[in-house]
């Protein structure tokens, strides 16, 4: 049988009532006792990594996984990851770029409900987890509610729904049914040899522009010492330059090193500077666009990049692990 190991990270899936409200109080093993069926399949390990609700999951934490997961697929065949719904697409997106080539699949889930509530979804989100860690090519994946979902395309749609998370701009990875997990094909990956990329740099900024979003905002961001912005920009990529302007805003923090990712507010389809003359406008130095990556994904990613930008800045704009399309780099 197939070696899988556990780590549990806390999240909805580990949670039990407080008199505070829900906390991680469930550890790794008695997530193994408590559901029927995990060892029937695979010999599974379990271990704690955190105990955090998700929204306390921060850069640092990412390190702490990644080295875990890293770790955990010298001795296991692939490896799974609970974890709190609220970040899990910031948390796996982050691993994609982290984990180079990485030996076996990682597969994130969690639960909208605690595994002990009677309507839970932990349950059978934890054993088509295990289906997938077991028989998966390896990549970095999200599974929840019957859906396989590459790790650096996965969103968070729903707040209350079984059915939370989705697939943006590419087509899931696969699905699972009564006869097991199901792929559309085998995800292209880096070529090399498995290696830890954990190098990250946290002063990253998310900026959501809205019609009158006042140009001294950018101003405070390179006065901060931020490095990166990941900038949320109107369409195709458009901002506004009459009255209140936001070009020459970013022009300023090009000059003054910092590196703008500019994605679309909207949820699907790709920036293009291309198209309009507001576009073009934005291109200067280290202004990049992210095409059609997530925000999750777009944040990750420039914080793995500014954590070596000696080495990756020239990557920014290429696919390193299916963040975007082409073939990775």
């Amino acid at each position: 049988m197939k070696r899988i190991s556990l780590l549990a990270t806390g999240g909805t899936i580990a949670s039990i009532h407080s008199p505070s409200g829900l906390i991680p109080g469930v550890t790794a093993r008695e997530l193994l006792e408590r559901v029927s069926g995990l060892s029937e399949s695979a010999v599974i390990s379990a271990r704690d990594v955190f105990s955090l609700d998700s929204s306390n999951i921060q850069p640092e934490e990412w390190r702490v996984l990644a080295r875990a997961a890293f770790d955990a697929l010298n001795e296991s065949d692939g490896v799974v990851i609970t974890h709190g719904t609220d970040t899990m697409a910031y948390s796996a997106a982050a691993l994609s770029f982290m984990l180079r080539a990485p030996r076996g699949p990682v597969v994130f889930t969690g639960s909208q409900l605690p595994l002990n509530h009677p309507l839970s979804d932990a349950a059978s989100n934890l054993r088509e987890a295990v289906e997938v860690a077991r028989t998966a090519p390896a990549g970095v994946y999200v599974v929840f509610n019957h859906k396989i979902i590459h790790g650096a395309r996965a969103v968070k749609l729903r707040t209350t729904s079984f059915d939370a998370f989705d697939s943006v701009n590419a087509l899931p990875v696969g699905f699972l049914d009564a006869e097991g997990a199901h792929y559309h094909g085998e995800p292209v990956l880096p070529h090399g040899e498995p290696a830890l990329l954990d190098e990250l740099d946290p002063r990253v900024f998310l900026l959501k522009l809205m019609p009158g979003t006042a140009p001294e905002i950018f101003d405070w961001i390179a006065e901060s010492g931020m490095r990166g912005v990941v900038l949320e920009a109107f369409g195709l990529g458009g901002l506004h330059y009459i009255r209140r302007n936001l070009v020459d805003k970013l022009k300023m923090l090009g000059s003054r090193g910092v590196c703008t990712l500019v994605t679309t507010q909207c949820m699907y389809e790709k920036t293009n500077f291309n198209i309009y003359e507001v576009g073009r406008n934005v291109l200067s130095n280290r202004v990049f666009s992210a095409h059609d990556m997530t925000s999750e994904a777009a944040v990750a990613k420039l914080m793995w990049v500014l954590g070596d930008s000696e080495n990756r800045l020239s990557l920014i704009e290429k696919n390193v692990c299916g963040e975007m399309q082409g073939r990775p780099e």
